[in-house]
Protein backbone atom coordinates (compact mmCIF):
# COMPACT_ATOMS: atom_id res chain seq x y z
CA UNK A 1 0.00 0.00 0.00
CA UNK A 2 1.22 3.57 -0.86
CA UNK A 3 -0.34 6.66 0.87
CA UNK A 4 1.68 9.62 -0.46
CA UNK A 5 1.36 12.48 2.17
CA UNK A 6 2.20 15.83 2.07
CA UNK A 7 4.88 16.96 4.75
CA UNK A 8 4.50 20.68 6.80
CA UNK A 9 7.43 22.81 6.11
CA UNK A 10 9.13 23.63 9.50
CA UNK A 11 9.19 26.98 9.11
CA UNK A 12 10.96 28.22 12.14
CA UNK A 13 14.08 26.34 10.83
CA UNK A 14 14.14 28.17 7.49
CA UNK A 15 13.51 31.62 9.32
CA UNK A 16 16.37 30.22 12.19
CA UNK A 17 18.71 29.12 9.29
CA UNK A 18 18.31 31.72 6.46
CA UNK A 19 18.30 28.68 4.06
CA UNK A 20 16.03 27.00 1.79
CA UNK A 21 17.36 23.82 2.24
CA UNK A 22 15.15 23.65 5.21
CA UNK A 23 12.02 24.24 3.35
CA UNK A 24 12.98 21.42 0.55
CA UNK A 25 13.81 18.53 2.97
CA UNK A 26 11.77 18.74 6.52
CA UNK A 27 13.29 16.00 9.47
CA UNK A 28 10.02 14.32 11.39
CA UNK A 29 9.59 11.35 13.91
CA UNK A 30 8.48 8.37 11.70
CA UNK A 31 5.44 8.08 14.14
CA UNK A 32 4.76 11.70 13.30
CA UNK A 33 4.77 10.81 9.66
CA UNK A 34 2.74 7.33 10.37
CA UNK A 35 -0.12 9.89 11.74
CA UNK A 36 -0.31 12.29 8.48
CA UNK A 37 -0.63 8.73 6.49
CA UNK A 38 -3.18 7.43 9.27
CA UNK A 39 -5.02 10.67 8.59
CA UNK A 40 -4.54 10.38 4.74
CA UNK A 41 -5.88 7.14 4.89
CA UNK A 42 -8.93 7.04 6.91
CA UNK A 43 -9.97 10.49 5.95
CA UNK A 44 -10.18 13.61 6.92
CA UNK A 45 -13.72 13.45 8.48
CA UNK A 46 -12.76 10.57 10.53
CA UNK A 47 -13.70 11.28 14.46
CA UNK A 48 -10.00 11.70 16.38
CA UNK A 49 -10.83 8.77 18.63
CA UNK A 50 -10.51 6.70 14.76
CA UNK A 51 -7.78 8.40 14.41
CA UNK A 52 -6.02 7.33 17.57
CA UNK A 53 -7.09 4.18 17.20
CA UNK A 54 -5.80 3.53 14.08
CA UNK A 55 -2.38 5.39 14.96
CA UNK A 56 -1.63 2.77 17.71
CA UNK A 57 -2.63 -0.47 16.05
CA UNK A 58 -0.43 1.15 13.36
CA UNK A 59 2.45 1.80 15.63
CA UNK A 60 2.26 -1.36 17.36
CA UNK A 61 2.37 -3.41 14.01
CA UNK A 62 5.47 -1.90 12.99
CA UNK A 63 7.24 -2.73 16.25
CA UNK A 64 5.77 -6.04 16.06
CA UNK A 65 7.56 -6.32 12.39
CA UNK A 66 4.54 -7.23 11.31
CA UNK A 67 5.37 -4.92 8.09
CA UNK A 68 7.94 -2.59 6.29
CA UNK A 69 7.70 1.09 6.32
CA UNK A 70 9.59 2.67 3.61
CA UNK A 71 9.69 6.91 3.34
CA UNK A 72 10.81 7.53 0.12
CA UNK A 73 12.55 4.34 -0.05
CA UNK A 74 14.34 3.98 2.83
CA UNK A 75 13.24 1.23 5.53
CA UNK A 76 12.20 2.06 9.04
CA UNK A 77 11.42 -0.18 11.68
CA UNK A 78 11.02 2.13 14.70
CA UNK A 79 8.41 4.48 15.22
CA UNK A 80 11.16 7.40 17.21
CA UNK A 81 13.34 6.98 14.66
CA UNK A 82 14.12 10.35 12.22
CA UNK A 83 13.25 10.79 9.23
CA UNK A 84 14.07 13.56 6.92
CA UNK A 85 11.56 13.90 3.67
CA UNK A 86 10.38 15.71 0.95
CA UNK A 87 7.33 17.30 -0.02
CA UNK A 88 4.94 15.00 -0.58
CA UNK A 89 6.56 11.72 0.90
CA UNK A 90 5.98 8.26 -0.33
CA UNK A 91 5.14 6.65 2.45
CA UNK A 92 4.39 2.73 1.94
CA UNK A 93 3.34 -0.33 3.81
CA UNK A 94 5.24 -4.00 2.88
CA UNK A 95 3.76 -7.02 4.71
CA UNK A 96 6.49 -9.08 6.60
CA UNK A 97 7.41 -11.88 4.36
CA UNK A 98 5.37 -14.95 5.47
CA UNK A 99 7.57 -18.12 6.22
CA UNK A 100 5.88 -19.82 3.30
CA UNK A 101 3.69 -23.11 3.42
CA UNK A 102 5.69 -25.61 5.36
CA UNK A 103 6.35 -28.68 2.91
CA UNK A 104 5.03 -31.85 4.03
CA UNK A 105 7.57 -34.21 5.63
CA UNK A 106 7.88 -37.41 4.46
CA UNK A 107 7.99 -39.92 6.59
CA UNK A 108 10.19 -42.45 6.25
CA UNK A 109 9.06 -45.98 6.95
CA UNK A 110 11.93 -48.10 7.66
CA UNK A 111 11.33 -52.34 6.78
Amino acid sequence: MVIRVRVPLDLHAVATAGSAAFAMATPLRVRELLAFAVREAIGLRAPIDKLERSLRRTLAGLERGDYLLTVDGRPYYDGEDVVVCSNPADVRFFLAAPAGPRRAQRSRVDH
